[in-house]
């Protein structure tokens, strides 16, 4: 079979659509080493003073924390509340399973205006059963990110289930198989790496949330997004060109460690 490579027109055309949306990124990058208060590339010599404002001020070493403990927790009851769902829809078939799936997808569809105002109303009401979980808690921040990610969780474990053989469910069933025994020793172990990548995704939708948790805090809860917009908003801070740069060589090294690992399965 004859392998067909792309011509040097594509090549070029890919080269240039790559550098066009690599080069906002890449801007950041000498903004994040200049020496003045504000946004703006460096005029003189580079100066790491913002880079040392991160770790001298200790509202960001905060923000990142509290973003990884909501995306952390916000990814486990997602992940395992999208589970479940995608798991008794696909072994059990309701009747209305469409129905359902489409009223668990509705935070996807609905504005996100619309979302953050029905958390806001939801959480200011349960302040007034407990402050931990209300608003302006971070239990209250992960309660809304569960609401906010779990769609997409459910989405991609219903993929991972429709490529599932339903006859060995089926033979573990006529076997004398329980449910649990058919969900979590059948079903489960193939569809484990749907379940990684959607646990993967919820997380990184948690850690980069902003509209929702902009409605939802106010000064006892700062996640690092929301620290970042406060920056930009209030008064332009460049460190938030350094946390930017430190990000982008966080994504980067965490996508090539995958790539690795992909290649050694091979």
């Amino acid at each position: 079979m004859k392998i067909q490579r792309p011509g040097p027109a594509a090549v070029i055309l890919a080269t240039l659509v790559c550098i066009f949306l690599v080069m906002p990124l890449v801007a950041v990058v000498p903004i994040s080493f200049t020496s003045s208060r504000f946004l703006v590339m460096p005029s003189g010599a580079l100066s790491l003073t913002h880079y040392r404002a991160l770790i001298e001020n200790p509202d960001w070493a905060n923000s990142v924390l509290l973003s990884l403990r909501i995306g952390i927790v916000t990814s486990i009851v997602a992940t395992g509340l999208a589970l479940a769902f995608s798991l008794g829809v696909w072994m059990f078939q309701p009747r209305f399973s469409a129905l359902f799936v489409g009223f668990v997808l509705l935070p996807m569809i609905v504005p996100p205006v619309v979302s953050a105002m029905t958390l806001y109303f939801l959480l200011t009401g349960l302040s007034q059963v407990s402050g931990l979980i209300g608003y302006d808690s971070w239990v209250g921040v992960t309660l809304a990110h569960v609401v906010m990610t779990a769609p997409f969780a459910v989405v991609l474990i219903l993929v991972a289930l429709a490529q599932v053989d339903r006859r060995i469910d089926l033979a573990a069933r006529g076997l004398g198989a329980t449910v649990a025994q058919r969900a979590f020793s059948v079903i489960l172990p193939n569809i484990r790496f749907g379940v990684a990548t959607a646990a993967l995704l919820v997380f990184v939708l948690s850690w980069e949330e902003i509209g929702v948790t902009l409605f939802i805090t106010s000064v006892d809860t700062i996640t690092l997004p929301r620290l970042m917009w406060m920056g930009v908003h209030d008064n332009i801070d460049p460190a938030i060109a350094a946390i930017s740069v430190l990000l982008i060589v966080i994504t980067t090294l965490a996508l090539l460690a995958r790539m690795v690992w992909e290649a050694r399965n091979r």
